[in-house]
């Protein structure tokens, strides 16, 4: 399933402005990071925030939300938002500005180099 595109550009709406923010195709669906850490996205028609294990805890007993399982095991620090919790504009600036919070609070990923191409394996003869 794509994910909800109309949502993603509501998303990249409360990010405009956000300095050392990029986008990129993560789980199927699209991720915003800051400064190369994961800070929010949308996999299918679910904001997924990253919030640290203590706000991910504290966010799991507000409506509208759960543990993030894409892989079937609840991943540490991330939660999904249903579409309940988004409809407002208020209340996606409000979920958005946590995991915003969250992610400046980390210390800047040093930026990767590219690696170069690995040769070809040719068999003999």
């Amino acid at each position: 399933m794509p994910y909800d595109q109309d949502l993603a550009a509501r998303v990249r709406d409360s990010l405009k402005g956000t300095p050392g923010l990029t986008e990129r195709k993560m789980f199927g669906g699209i991720a915003f990071m800051l400064h190369g850490h994961m800070c929010c996205g949308v996999i299918n028609n679910d904001l997924v925030l990253r919030l640290g294990a203590e706000g991910a805890g504290a966010a799991l007993s507000q409506e509208f939300t759960r543990p993030m399982d894409f892989t079937g095991r609840p991943t540490k620090g991330y939660i999904y938002v249903a579409s309940g919790g988004t409809a407002s504009a208020a209340g996606l600036k409000t979920w958005v500005s946590r995991a915003v919070a969250f992610a400046e609070s980390l210390p800047p990923k040093p930026a990767t180099a590219a690696r170069p191409a690995k040769p070809r394996h040719r068999p003999a003869g």
